[in-house]
């Protein structure tokens, strides 16, 4: 998770330094200043006409910046206002701190899912809980690091499903206040629909229950990071917090490595979010995007037009029959067909 969040920060300097830098640059104030270069390939040219289109029809279309910035202060005003009377321990001052980091959070989120269709949104959620945890200590702590990881996964979720949805737009030519109107009343749906389902749930089963239908693990899980929390970062496990500093200042070094080398070179550099998410996913995902990446390589060495233009559709077939292949694998577990091999571990008969 360091080498995320370290990788998102770093992504977020540099693209807010270019920004001021472009923002200084006189000659970027032109309004004339044409977006493509003019070429003779066919190819190229019909591309340029595409990438016009799409311009045309989602950027004359997108919502002005002053209506982005007066709706998150509006949200986060009436969410500083309301949340402490359903959670007492979760101060004001504390909603109005997790609003403020929140875009930031935000924005190495959405450029994780970017880049590896992946959200690691409950992650930034554990992190709030053990600093908000750790701040209000045992009188509430436990209420308010909970609730404080609902407040930073809605917000950092949110935006990287809405970025995720823009993009498709994009691509589809669609038009972005378009998707924003269909974003809004969407969750309008979701605030009545969600609660009155949770309800129901709850008057009709025993959540919660170890024994019960609906066990809630990851409740069990979040209750325990948020007691963890309260007792403070002594109680994690040894070397814990210096493994995460180092891992965090290591992914600002490979980024800043990247941008100094030349390109020859600095595309054998690794990724760090790409890394990070492996390590956070599992060896599962890890080992499928290894080989997924060893097949691409030999095929792009064999024949590099035919991999470029089927590459995606292969991916994609594969990415679909792993996602099917859960549906024979849940019969054969109904009927205890074992795999041919398993692996297990279980604590050593001699202590």
């Amino acid at each position: 998770m360091s080498l995320i969040l370290g990788d998102g920060l770093y992504n977020l300097m540099k693209i807010m330094a270019i920004t001021v830098g472009e923002m200084c640059n006189n000659s970027t104030k032109q309004n004339n200043l044409p977006l493509f270069r003019e070429t003779t390939d066919g190819e190229s040219s019909e591309l340029l006409i595409l990438q016009r289109k799409q311009d045309g029809v989602f950027l004359k279309d997108r919502i002005p910046s002053w209506f982005a910035v007066s709706g998150y202060v509006g949200l986060a005003a009436i969410s500083t206002a309301t949340i402490p009377s359903i959670f007492p321990p979760l101060k004001w001052y504390l909603i109005l701190f997790l609003y403020i980091i929140a875009p930031a959070l935000a924005f190495g989120n959405s450029y994780a899912s970017g880049l590896t269709n992946w959200t690691v949104a409950s992650t930034y959620g554990k992190i709030s809980i053990f600093i908000v945890a750790s701040f209000v200590g045992s009188d509430g702590g436990v209420i308010a690091g909970l609730a404080s990881c609902g407040v930073i996964f809605s917000i950092v979720n949110t935006a990287s499903d809405l970025m995720q949805d823009f993009k498709t737009g994009y691509l589809t030519q669609s038009s972005a206040k378009s998707m924003f109107v269909s974003q809004l009343i969407g969750t309008a749906m979701g605030c009545i629909i969600s609660p009155l389902t949770f309800w129901m749930f709850w008057t009709a089963f025993d959540v919660g229950s170890p024994d019960g239908q609906f066990k809630a693990p990851f409740g069990v899980i979040y209750r325990e990071m948020a007691i963890l929390g309260v007792e403070g970062f002594s109680k994690l496990p040894k070397h814990c917090l210096a493994l995460c500093c180092g891992f965090f200042v290591a992914a600002l070094v490979i980024n800043l490595l990247r941008d100094l080398t030349p390109a020859n070179f600095a595309r054998f550099i690794p990724i760090p979010m790409a890394m990070g998410l492996t390590f956070y996913m599992g060896a599962y995902l890890a080992i499928d995007m290894f080989v997924g990446t060893v097949i691409l390589f030999v095929w792009e060495r064999m024949n590099r037009k035919d991999a470029e233009d089927y590459a995606g559709a292969v991916a994609s077939g594969l990415i679909c029959g792993d996602g099917i292949w859960t549906v024979p694998s849940a019969i054969l577990s109904i009927f205890r067909v074992d795999p041919p091999i398993c692996m297990y571990f279980r604590p050593s008969l001699s202590r």
